[in-house]
């Protein structure tokens, strides 16, 4: 039979859509043509095919060669179309048996030797091939990140021949098993930071609820050391967590590095990053670095010094946890739940109120400073401290305080109380899940409406030190939400901004 049917994966955003490879030989001159939408680098794969049947000792039929990868709308792009594409060559020329073709999915790059390389996005693949029943036939560089996909059946092989020898039934590949642990060492920890008990507490709320963070305070008062550790602080990632989160990851050219299995992602982009590093994009969308801490800490130091445009894109996926990338001729949504911790300066110098009185910054300059974190911004962000500078005699004191390890029970048992309650962290909860499960005292609801007449917030900052009361409340293990509960949630919402 002239006619061969393999399946294999595309990439778009983060899902992996069934390719039907169909490859037809024919009479008429000899000609190797692709079809379906391919990228570059797909055609390319007629050169690399033919070097590498060649190489491993295979017959390359001389006949008029039709590849077509369906759904033919579906763009295809990267070599991991080169493993199927090569079965489909070999199948269709009667060199290895078709039979056991549609039990497998395939995909590899395939070097002119016929060995085989990594391919990118090999997670999303491999949770695909599982849930349609098919076992997954891939490079041993990229079998290890399917295998952890649970029960997904993943075999690994180094090369062509390999493959061919398994589908024949002569020499079996041996089934990739995850053998990996999760990995929760190497946090920094809590017990490093000296005083700041304000931004300590902050930073304890803020893992508590999943509440964003803005900080700000001269240079040198230990943001960034702050930042550092709230992953520290957050519980383990659930399985269905780091999934997603090594999903993501390895649609970047980087792509998943196993020692990061069910690790809590830090993200810290330069100042000079632009929206489109920032969300992700391209002519083939991937994803940005808001989708890079998926369940994880995106830290951006130097708020201010961001380009203003790129700091508005922020403004979506803080509500919605989702991204979705529009261009001309598709979509791609990627997830975008991610915990911002930010951090700034005073004013330009940095060193507005600063004990030593070196500032020298006038006052218009500070409110241009301050001018470039737009308004909505800000009203998206939950907490607002100011991190002042050390006293001499505390800073040459040694480290005390709590350490992450004697944190990190009550900020799981806080989650733990919200999940039960309303299926969902507080800094996630709708409007109306605050009115069912974060009922007030009457002081508290007087006590609250006269910060809101005095301070002039928004509905949504109203609801967001509602939420973030809330955290308090769990925290201290209350049912209802009381005034002190109040108090402190008002007091991490006053920093100085100006209009």
């Amino acid at each position: 039979m002239a006619l061969a049917v393999l399946y294999s994966r595309a990439l778009a955003g983060i899902d992996a859509p069934l390719v039907t490879v169909e490859v037809h030989l024919g009479n008429g001159l000899p000609s190797f043509t692709v079809v379906g939408l391919p990228e570059a680098e797909v055609r390319e794969a007629r050169d690399r095919v033919r070097a590498a049947l060649q190489n491993a000792g295979f017959d390359f039929p001389a006949r008029r060669i039709i590849v077509n990868l369906a759904p033919a709308d579906l763009p295809k792009e990267g070599g991991c179309f080169d493993l199927p594409i090569a079965l489909g060559i070999l199948a269709a020329s009667g060199q290895i048996p078709q039979q056991s073709l549609e039990r497998y999915e395939f995909a590899g790059e395939l070097a002119l030797t016929g060995q085989l390389r990594a391919i990118r996005g090999a997670l999303a693949m491999a949770t695909q091939a599982q849930r349609c029943g098919r076992a997954f036939i891939l490079p041993n560089a990229s079998a290890a990140e399917a295998a952890l996909v649970r029960d997904a059946v993943v075999y690994a092989a180094d090369s062509l021949l390999a493959v061919c020898a398994h589908l024949c039934e002569r020499d079996a590949l041996a089934r990739c098993e995850s053998t990996h642990a999760p990995n929760a060492n190497g946090y920094p920890d809590m017990l490093d930071v000296k005083g700041q008990m304000l931004a300590r507490r902050a930073l304890e709320v803020a893992a508590a609820g999943a509440h964003s963070l803005l900080m700000s305070g001269p240079p040198g008062t230990g943001k960034t050391m702050l930042a550092e550790r709230l992953p520290g602080l957050l519980p383990p990632m659930t399985y269905d967590e780091a999934l997603e989160t090594a999903a993501v990851q390895s649609l970047t050219s980087g792509g998943f590095r196993l020692r990061d299995w069910q690790r809590r992602p830090f993200r810290a982009p330069h100042h000079t990053a632009s929206a489109v590093a920032l969300v992700g994009g391209g002519g083939n969308p991937r994803p940005g670095e808001i989708s890079l801490a998926l369940h994880g800490v995106l830290f951006l130091d130097e708020l201010p010094e961001f380009d203003r445009n790129v700091l508005e894109v922020l403004r979506e996926p803080l509500e919605s946890g989702r991204i979705t990338i529009s261009r001309a001729a598709r979509q791609a949504e990627f997830p975008a739940r991610f915990q911002l911790v930010a951090a700034m300066n005073p004013c330009p110098c940095g060193y507005l109120g600063h004990p030593s009185g070196r500032c020298r910054c006038t006052p218009d300059q500070v409110m241009r400073y301050r001018r470039r974190i737009s308004g909505p911004l800000l009203d998206r962000i939950d907490l607002h401290i100011e991190v002042p500078a050390l006293p001499p005699a505390e800073i040459a004191q040694q480290a005390g305080g709590e350490d992450s390890h004697a944190i990190r029970p009550r900020v799981l048992r806080a989650r733990t109380a919200q999940l039960a309650r309303q299926g969902c962290l507080n800094a996630h909860a709708s409007v109306q899940q605050l009115d069912e499960h974060a009922s007030l005292d009457r002081q508290a609801v007087q006590q609250l409406r006269q910060a809101v007449a005095r301070l002039g917030w928004s509905a949504r900052a109203y609801h967001r030190v509602l939420k973030v009361a809330r955290t308090i409340a769990d925290l201290a293990d209350a049912h209802d939400i009381g005034c002190d509960h109040v108090r402190e949630a008002i007091q991490y919402r006053r920093l100085a901004l100006p209009e």
